[in-house]
């Protein structure tokens, strides 16, 4: 079966009948650019010129010698990247998605070096999600490909329709969480496993119970990726912990990506220290990757 895949156009991005069913019966819909080359080209200027966020960022290991660097934050704040985490064409189609109020969960910037970059075991987004208190999997992921997703550097690998499983258990792999192997494994009998090839400004929305997973980057072309996750307003987290609890989202319209100049300014992000994430094995694990790779010196 094709990828569940639309293209926007600009303007407002209308959730059709034909995504919400596909988003409800595949886990996922595959929105091409969502970003324009205007809008990325900010984005990336951003991410990459961004001292805060490469100081916060930290590297996992996937348990056979390779490791995916990520930075988190629970606030979208009021840079570029912010903009996008707040705009229209991703808040709006979220909660079209999800079928109510939504609010900013976190975003992170995933990283996966040329040549070094480890893979991502397969895993639920609430998998992780569910030990944080949140009762329900009324919750998404917006991927959006900052650089060419492909087989060669690690692009997701789905398994479609595996929302409707429901939430298998987790155990720790390595360094990261991962679903329980040997139901991933009857899973994978019945199920289409799809590659998500993605060209830089689509994004892929999928349900926090949708299994994926990544190969390592083998190829000279790093793998950047920049995800905001959402959470229903009526899905508020049970206790505190180390991602907001129900947090009223200031939307901004789309041209709020192109206008907004600030490109440093990384206040209120609230960066998440990974010390204090149950998702992640604490030690070196938790340790920023600058400060690893001084310490393996």
């Amino acid at each position: 079966m094709p990828i569940r895949e639309f293209t926007y156009t600009g303007g407002d991005l209308e959730v059709t009948p034909q995504m919400l069913s596909d988003f409800n019966e595949a886990g996922y819909i595959l929105v091409r650019g969502l970003l324009d080359s205007v809008e990325l080209k900010k984005v990336q200027e951003c991410l990459e010129g961004s001292d805060a966020i490469m100081k916060h960022a930290y590297g996992i290991s996937d348990g056979e010698d390779r490791e995916s660097k990520l930075c988190i934050w629970s606030h979208p704040g009021d840079d570029v990247t912010g903009m996008v985490g707040r705009c229209e064409k991703v808040v709006t189609t979220s909660e079209k998605l999800l079928g109510g109020e939504v609010y900013h969960y976190h975003t992170k910037l995933m990283m996966k070096e040329a040549f070094t970059g480890g893979k991502h075991v397969w895993h639920q987004d609430y998998g992780y999600w569910y030990k944080n208190g949140c009762l329900f999997p009324d919750m998404l992921t917006v991927f959006i490909s900052i650089d060419a997703c492909t087989k060669a550097n690690g692009c997701l690998q789905i398994l479609e329709g595996s929302h409707r499983c429901g939430r298998i258990e987790h155990l720790y792999v390595g360094d990261q969480t991962g679903a329980d192997l040997a139901r991933v494994k009857e899973l994978q009998g019945q199920l289409e496993q799809l590659y998500v090839e993605m060209k830089p400004g689509d994004a892929l929305f999928f349900h926090s119970n949708l299994l994926h997973t990544s190969s390592p980057n083998t190829s000279p072309d790093r793998r950047w990726a920049f995800l905001c996750a959402y959470n229903r307003a009526s899905n508020n987290p049970v206790y505190e912990h180390h991602h907001p609890q129900y947090t009223p989202l200031v939307k901004v319209p789309n041209s709020a990506i192109r206008d907004c100049v600030n490109l440093t300014d990384t206040s209120g992000k609230d960066f998440v220290d990974p010390s204090k994430d149950r998702t992640v094995k604490k030690g070196d694990a938790a340790v920023p990757s600058t400060k690893r790779q001084k310490l393996s010196a």
